[in-house]
């Protein structure tokens, strides 16, 4: 497999995690693309030692990390400055608990993409989880149609402080749920079995409230394809506990983060 191949392979679970690491889909497609800029320009700098996917993924942090551009608009177009001013500090931890957590890579691997041993990688990951942990406990509306998927998605969201304000199998059933308590997070299955859309139900309630949502779906790859606009927090079928708890916690956290910078913008 040529080199070019091995990047396309492994490019739409990457924007997936950039996506979650910045919170939003212009941002982290913008890094991806920086670190793709770099490839073309020094094949040299995959480090393949762990495999092209963690070489992929070592170099995408590399980019991430760089201060030149996080702090500068003209190289990289982040959405927002407060976006780009995303402290390292708080960013090492919360790219460990990511990169377990959601991309299943292991501890060994997660150091070299980090360049850390795994003490400091088990470290990381404790922290933000338990910095997130502590902040993000909400009203959650899971929309899934098949039982069992949402019987543990009920459980997993319970146990990590959540409150379910209900479980919706239909478009029509999550836009009647919304309606009488607004949720603070939504879970949403993107087809539903009785021919509904979960997304067409999440941009329905999107025009009337703010919520972060987290899509859960087979087949990720059909909407990482950079042709219309994406979800930002995917999630794969089959899950994780750790993958659901990992891309939940990632979702509130920016959307904490929005409302604490929000009194200063306007004072601005």
């Amino acid at each position: 497999m040529s080199r070019s191949q091995l990047v396309a392979e492994h490019l739409p679970l990457l924007r997936r995690y950039a996506r979650a690491l910045t919170g939003n889909q212009a941002s982290g497609d913008a890094y991806v693309g920086a670190m793709l800029e770099a490839l073309l320009q020094d094949q040299s700098l995959l480090d393949e030692r762990h495999g092209p996917r963690a070489g992929l993924f070592r170099l995408f942090t590399q980019i991430w990390n760089s201060v030149s551009l996080n702090e500068n608009a003209e190289v990289i177009p982040l959405s927002s400055p407060s976006e780009r001013r995303l402290s390292n500090i708080t960013a090492l931890p919360r790219q460990a608990f990511l990169l377990l957590s959601l991309e299943g890579f292991s501890e060994e691997e997660v150091g070299f993409i980090l360049d850390k041993d795994v003490a400091e990688t088990r470290k990381l990951a404790d922290t933000a989880g338990r910095e997130m942990a502590a902040e993000i406990a909400t009203d959650v509306l899971i929309i899934e149609d098949e039982t069992f998927i949402a019987m543990d998605l009920e459980s997993l969201v319970k146990n990590l402080g959540h409150n379910v304000i209900g479980v919706a199998r239909t478009h029509s059933d999550a836009i009647a749920l919304a309606k009488n308590r607004k949720p603070g997070l939504i879970l949403a299955d993107i087809q539903l079995a009785d021919g509904s859309s979960g997304l067409d139900a999440v941009n329905e309630l999107l025009r009337s409230f703010e919520v972060p949502v987290v899509f859960i779906t087979a087949y990720p790859e059909r909407f990482l394809t950079g042709e219309r606009p994406e979800p930002a927090f995917l999630i794969s079928k089959p899950f994780q506990p750790a993958m659901v708890s990992a891309v939940a916690s990632q979702a509130l956290f920016f959307q904490r983060n929005s409302r604490n910078r929000a009194p200063k913008a306007a004072a601005s």
